[in-house]
């Protein structure tokens, strides 16, 4: 009875599921984002490219899980038994009701701590406006005298003194000799910036150093020299380190600069240009006299030409080379004319040749002689053809001749005309007829009717 009653009087029943559920979101709400140093054991790099682990210390642990979006910005390897510090977010692995952190950043422990710090300060300062753009004061784009604020025995000295050198050796360098590393280092570069701006000999400033360790380069990450920078009335050129190093000093100085020597580039006019330009002026100006020079000759080589044109022995050595070239020209027309009617009396006469009498002549009895003889040839073969069918004829008529009809014994018998007798109805009494024979006629007189 007292169960019932209990469970009645509960808003909400819940599963294992959504209990796990609730609880991991009210770890990820309310607790948010964590800062925490442990020791990592256990870590597993599958190859899904996620890592898992414990982080713990001496009195408890913690599982972690560090997916691959995160892990690929981990500038280290990480190995069982290296102390680090983690930025994460609270979870709950609801399939298992693991407690775990949600790791987004892993940093050696010393690194990580100094980082830390970096970000908080970096936070509140741009907080209080010190990184607006607003507040940052102009270069001067022709310095008079320019500082340099850092260790009198850094590279990153030298360095901006070669380039200035190179770039602009007539610029006035002040250098406040400031420690640039170890304890104290961040009171001493406030310490010349305050120097800098109590004098006012130089209308811009570099504060910087070489590179180093984030440890190396910490004093530029203190708040005082953050400050001090910011309330400078000399603008500030930030020159830390390597380009890839960042220090909340870039943020608040006027401008920044990748390197030292890049710092120097910015605040020097580069004479080179300059020489340059004068060079080019030089040649141009010596171009320009060689240039006058040649035509002031070429001018007068132009007068004496024409001194010597205007010279009688040169205009008579130019009439006789004329008349030369005329005498030759004549030669050569006459020599041309020549030829030219030569040839074409050539021409003529071997046309006349063509067409003389005489040859004429000589080509029509060539051409009779071949004409009678063809006619001697054609009636050759024409009497032995004409000869050849008479022979043929004469056999053929000799074949029907009616002299070898009278030769077996008949005979014909004419009329006093000469027309053939072949019915008796042809004579009458009185007639003469002749009767050819083989051996002759015999006429005779018809004596009696026929009938």
């Amino acid at each position: 009875m007292t169960l019932f009653a209990q469970t009645q009087s509960n808003d909400r029943i819940f599963t294992v599921s959504s209990l796990n559920a609730e609880v991991r979101l009210l770890l990820e709400n309310e607790m948010g984002i964590v800062w925490l140093v442990g020791e990592l054991s256990n870590l597993s790099m599958p190859v899904s490219g996620h890592w898992y682990f414990t982080l713990k210390d001496s009195r408890a642990q913690v599982k972690c899980a560090m997916f691959r979006g995160n892990n690929r910005r981990v500038t280290f390897k990480p190995a069982n038994g290296t102390q680090v510090l983690v930025k994460a977010r609270l979870s709950l692995y609801e399939p298992r009701g693991d407690y775990q952190l949600i790791i987004e950043s892993m940093q050696p422990e010393g690194d990580g701590r100094l980082q830390q710090q970096f970000e908080q300060l970096k936070m509140n300062l741009a907080a209080e406006g010190l990184f607006a753009q607003s507040l940052k004061k102009p270069l001067p784009e022709q310095p008079k005298r320019v500082g340099i604020i850092t260790s009198k025995t850094g590279a990153a000295l030298h360095d901006i003194l070669n380039v200035l050198q190179r770039r602009d050796p007539s610029l006035p360098v002040v250098i406040y000799p400031t420690m640039v590393q170890g304890e104290g280092s961040a009171i001493s570069i406030a310490q010349a910036i305050g120097r800098a701006n109590a004098r006012q000999e130089c209308d811009v400033l570099i504060v910087g150093r070489g590179g180093g360790s984030l440890e190396d380069l910490w004093a530029f990450n203190e708040e005082i020299v953050a400050r001090t920078i910011a309330a400078s009335q000399i603008p500030i050129i930030s020159a830390v380190g390597h380009e890839v190093d960042v220090t909340i000093a870039d943020f608040v100085a006027d401008m920044r600069a990748p390197t030292p020597s890049a710092a120097a580039e910015l605040v020097s006019r580069d004479n080179s240009h300059q020489t340059q330009k004068i060079n080019q002026k030089t040649q141009q100006l010596t171009h320009s006299v060689r240039q006058y020079l040649s035509d002031r000759r070429r001018h007068l080589t132009q007068l004496q030409h024409r001194l010597e044109r205007q010279h009688p022995q040169l205009r008579l050595n130019q009439q006789s080379q004329r008349l030369d070239d005329a005498s030759s020209r004549l030669e050569r027309a006459m020599k041309n004319y020549i030829v030219h009617h030569r040839q074409h009396l050539n021409r003529n006469e071997h046309k006349l040749a063509l067409h003389s009498p005489v040859q004429t002549l000589k080509q029509q009895a060539n051409r009779l002689e071949r004409v009678e003889s063809r006619l001697h040839d054609a009636m050759d073969r024409r009497l032995l053809t004409a000869r050849h069918q008479l022979a043929m004829a004469a056999e053929k008529l000799e074949t029907v001749s009616p002299l070898a009809t009278l030769g077996r014994g008949y005979s014909i018998t004419r009329d006093s005309k000469g027309k053939v007798i072949r019915d008796t109805n042809q004579v009458s009494h009185g007639d003469t007829i002749t009767t050819k024979v083989a051996n002759g006629e015999i006429q005779s007189v018809v004596s009696k009717d026929h009938q």
